[in-house]
């Protein structure tokens, strides 16, 4: 796409970002599943870690995707911007429907509005970071740069 840079020079630093934001779902996770480890998997109570609702299902999924997502930001070559991508596009989506189930009983995984936020900057941070994670040869490059001259 004529729109992504390919080989930014802050790719490095999108990919530490991505790499963090893998290792805060992995911390909450963990902190996650010791705090509600023996309750039901799909409690719907006033369970809070790191200031956001959780329960043992939400908790495992949180650890999940931050170790998917920290191995595709440790493999890199686009598999990263890849990953970032449809991981961004996920916690978008997540984010916007647990906030449209806050306070039903469709709400499965817990969420507050703290945590819906949080899944939604998540969504933003990986993103960004796969906009300008993208790898490629030098006449990619060149091209790209082509095409954003012309624009």
């Amino acid at each position: 796409m004529a729109h992504f840079p390919v080989n930014h020079p802050a790719r490095p630093v999108y990919r530490v970002i991505a790499g963090l934001t893998a290792l805060y779902l992995v911390a909450f996770g963990a902190l996650g599943i010791l705090e509600t480890s023996g309750g039901e998997f799909l409690a719907q109570d006033d369970t809070l870690v790191l200031g956001q609702g959780t329960n043992l299902g939400n908790s495992l999924l949180s650890v999940v995707f931050g170790v998917l997502i920290l191995l595709a930001t440790v493999i890199g070559r686009n598999v990263d911007a890849f990953a970032n991508k449809w991981f961004g596009y996920l916690f978008m989506a997540l984010g916007l429907a647990t906030l449209a189930t806050l306070r039903t009983d469709a709400n499965y995984l817990n969420h507050s509005l703290a945590t819906s936020i949080v899944s939604m900057v998540i969504g933003i941070v990986l993103l960004l970071a796969a906009m300008y994670g993208k790898v490629g040869s030098e006449d990619e490059q060149k091209a790209w740069q082509q095409a954003r001259l012309v624009l």
